[in-house]
């Protein structure tokens, strides 16, 4: 007669998500897309580690698709100059890798692409909502950029 007590959660997380990219503002929606991101991740080393190979695949695609469809798409490369082809080039990379990952079935990449996009959500944390007018802090930009040139020519 009625829905499962999961289908019921389920429904109240989506919605609630639903809410958070509405509401949220671009720089939210960003870390959100890296969440996302890590999540899949996190899911896919899970189901790898157990054996389940067609769930440790659809989380790896997941993945792949919002880094490539959310993060890479959002850059403004005529805005974000040699950032945003650096950062371009780093979701390539990241891409890549987890593709590779899958096929050699190899938690270590998909651990390597991990922290990648930690350490991206923790400098973009860092930079914060501000204003456009203002400079994006100067620790998160330095780690950002130490990123990008590390691994854009990889």
């Amino acid at each position: 007669m009625f829905g499962s007590r999961q289908t019921g959660v389920n429904a109240y997380a989506k919605v609630g998500m639903e809410t958070g990219v509405v509401a949220a503002s671009p720089h939210k929606l960003i870390v959100m897309l890296f969440d996302g991101a890590l999540v899949s991740i996190a899911t896919a080393l899970m189901n790898m580690r157990s054996g389940n190979i067609g769930e440790k695949g659809k989380a790896i695609s997941k993945a792949i698709m919002i880094i490539d469809s959310g993060l890479r798409a959002a850059l403004d490369k005529k805005v974000g100059g040699e950032i945003a082809e650096g950062l371009d080039a780093l979701y390539e990379y990241m891409s890549s890798r987890l593709l590779t990952a899958n096929l050699k079935n190899d938690p270590a990449i998909l651990e390597e692409v991990q922290r990648l996009l930690t350490e991206l959500r923790d400098a973009w944390n860092q930079i914060g909502d501000t204003p456009a007018v203002q400079a994006p802090a100067p620790a998160a930009n330095a780690n950002a950029t130490k990123l990008i040139n590390k691994y854009a020519s990889a």
